[in-house]
């Protein structure tokens, strides 16, 4: 998978354009990858609950529609299957 990006007057009324094949994308954003997990595992334990307690996880914000970010979070809950029926640009957590 590939996506075009176009930035107008990017410098000095330079425009830019390239182009992103999603590995790249998930290999330079691997560090913010690896810590969105970190708030989950916070909300767990300041909730003292253990993640097989977890009935239903549901989906929230712009970035939670990236497949990696999905992968991550259905791995870290066993392979739980996600909500996806809230549109995570309109739900309130």
């Amino acid at each position: 998978t590939q996506a075009s990006i176009e930035i107008d007057s990017l410098y000095e009324g330079i425009d830019f354009y390239t182009s992103i094949t999603r590995a790249r994308f998930e290999e330079l954003n691997a560090d913010l990858f690896r810590g969105t997990l970190d708030p989950v595992e916070k909300a767990l334990r300041d909730a003292k609950l253990d993640k097989t307690q977890v009935h239903d996880i549901v989906l929230v914000g712009g970035s939670t529609r990236i497949p990696k970010i999905q992968k991550l979070l259905q791995d870290f809950f066993n392979g739980k299957e996600l909500n996806k029926s809230i549109n995570p640009d309109e739900a309130v957590a």
